[in-house]
């Protein structure tokens, strides 16, 4: 059976498969196309309509039969939410995804962040690639129940009364990452003809760990058209970048420089974004803003990004994220050197999508000082367990930079890399003669301390941390993958 990881997949065996969410959850599901819209109310699986050609519900688990889906289903996402609807889900024990393959044999588990204030969560999507059937886990929440999240799917539900509806009428909707641990939330939304407004919570960080392994013999708005430009091509676009820098010098930080390339990378995605009428890191033909910024050219040491609906003008997009902490907190970061902002029009909807990156390019210098943090919370974890520090070794660094580097560049997430080598082979390759290895990956992570707090807090990769026969460590990250960032922790003994 697989541990799944927010933004982890594998692929499905042939023939229905259920899944289940134990405790006091209920399970929905809603079928799409490659758009990620339903084509009617009736894609929409739930208690109250408990099933759709390919996909039923009965009591509390759902079964999926995707080669019996409606003609043009590309993708089935599942859902949970409070069996007491209103209920925080983070009052709530956590809600563990378990899939099963047709006779009962498990398939794969999943146990997302917990959750906070988010009364829904997309738990998992089943979705076809090329010829087959893959199941991928993902972790995002809602706050404003199961109507906005049937509005995002394009399924028409009656707001429950007029009041509500209007309450946050002019309040933006953001993808915008937020930090670990925190949730983006969203208002109750808007009543018709103004566009719904929510936020959608992204994948959370995520980390992998692999145990110790000893070698045999060796080491082992104006609305242009749809997804048009909306503003100039200019270093400036109306003035935005100086709202910014002068937000960044009251809150004491430098100013960003424009940089043509992230400014290439917002533009792509805010496109992207308006095209499909819907917010994400990951747009609909499966880029994330990561790769795009990697794609333009610009290689980061650290990023952010702001991924809005909602404003109109650039003074009403600097307002909203000065008005929300994380965004804010982003938008005046003194780490961040260079920016890019773009904004384009949904024709169709007259919705405006925003995509602000912010970013600090990748050198030598700051990529060992990276590595050295790292090492150094490291080694703070192992004294206060009484253990001595462990000793940086570059061919150990060698090791883990390529297999960051790998992770990247061939986007996947594992310690088996796709044609088959592990990390003792990967250690070996580079010359190490340590006889035993061991692994912790991570992705999503922006910093040294975000990433070893995150290590830390997860039993097998503590475990690794503070196992008293290592002696050696390497370090490894890279950014541009579908994720952010990647990190590689190689240790040896």
């Amino acid at each position: 059976m697989s541990e799944l990881v927010p933004g982890g997949n594998m692929p499905l065996p042939d023939g229905a498969v259920t899944v289940r969410v134990p405790g006091p959850f209920d399970v929905s599901a809603l079928i799409t196309d490659d758009g990620g819209r339903v084509r009617g109310d009736g894609d929409f699986v739930f208690y109250n309509q408990a099933s759709a050609p390919g996909a039923r519900l009965d009591g509390g688990t759902l079964t999926v039969d995707p080669p019996r889906l409606r003609p043009g289903a590309t993708r089935v996402t599942v859902v949970v939410s409070p069996a007491e609807p209103g209920t925080p889900l983070g009052r709530l024990p956590a809600p563990t995804l378990h899939v099963s393959a047709p006779g009962g044999r498990p398939l794969a588990r999943f146990a997302p962040p917990r959750p906070g204030q988010e009364t829904v969560l997309l738990l998992a999507e089943i979705y076809r690639r090329g010829g087959g059937w893959k199941l991928r886990a993902l972790g995002q929440g809602y706050a404003d129940g199961l109507a906005g999240l049937a509005r995002d799917f394009g399924v028409d539900v009656l707001d429950d009364g007029a009041g509500a509806a209007t309450a946050h009428r002019h309040r933006p909707r953001s993808a915008t990452r937020q930090a670990p641990g925190s949730r983006a939330t969203a208002p109750t939304p808007a009543s018709p003809p103004t566009s719904p407004s929510r936020a959608v919570a992204p994948p959370s960080p995520r980390t992998g760990t692999l145990p110790t392994f000893s070698s045999p013999a060796a080491p082992r708005s104006h609305s242009p058209a749809p997804g048009a430009p909306a503003a100039p091509n200019s270093t400036d676009p109306d003035g935005c970048l100086g709202l910014v820098n002068s937000a960044r010098a009251a809150s004491g930080s430098p100013p960003v420089a424009f940089d043509a390339r992230l400014a290439s990378a917002a533009r792509a995605h805010a496109g992207a974004m308006a095209r499909a009428g819907r917010l994400g890191v990951e747009s609909q033909d499966g880029v994330s803003v990561h790769q795009r910024v990697t794609a333009a050219g610009y290689t980061y040491l650290t990023i952010g990004e702001h991924l809005v609906s909602g404003p109109r003008t650039p003074a009403e997009f600097v307002q909203y994220c000065l008005s929300e902490e994380q965004p804010g907190r982003t938008l005046c970061d003194p780490d961040f050197v260079h920016a890019g902002l773009a904004y384009v029009g949904d024709g169709r909807s007259g919705d405006v999508y925003w995509a602000a990156l912010w970013a600090r390019p990748l050198t030598a210098g700051g990529l060992a000082s990276t590595a050295a943090q790292v090492v150094d919370l490291t080694n703070r974890e192992r004294a206060r367990a009484g253990l001595p520090p462990l000793a940086t070794d570059p061919l150990l660094t060698t090791a883990a930079q390529a297999h960051s580097v790998d992770m990247v560049a061939r986007a996947f997430y594992s310690h088996t890399s796709p044609e088959g080598s592990r990390p003792w082979d990967r250690a070996a390759a580079a010359g190490a003669r340590q006889r035993s290895i061991g692994e912790n990956i991570a992705c999503g992570q922006r910093s040294p301390a975000e990433v070893v707090d995150g290590w830390m807090n997860s039993p097998g990769h503590r475990a690794n941390i503070l196992k008293p026969d290592f002696t050696h460590i390497g370090i490894g990250f890279a950014g541009g993958g579908p994720a952010g960032m990647y990190w590689t922790q190689l240790f040896g003994a």
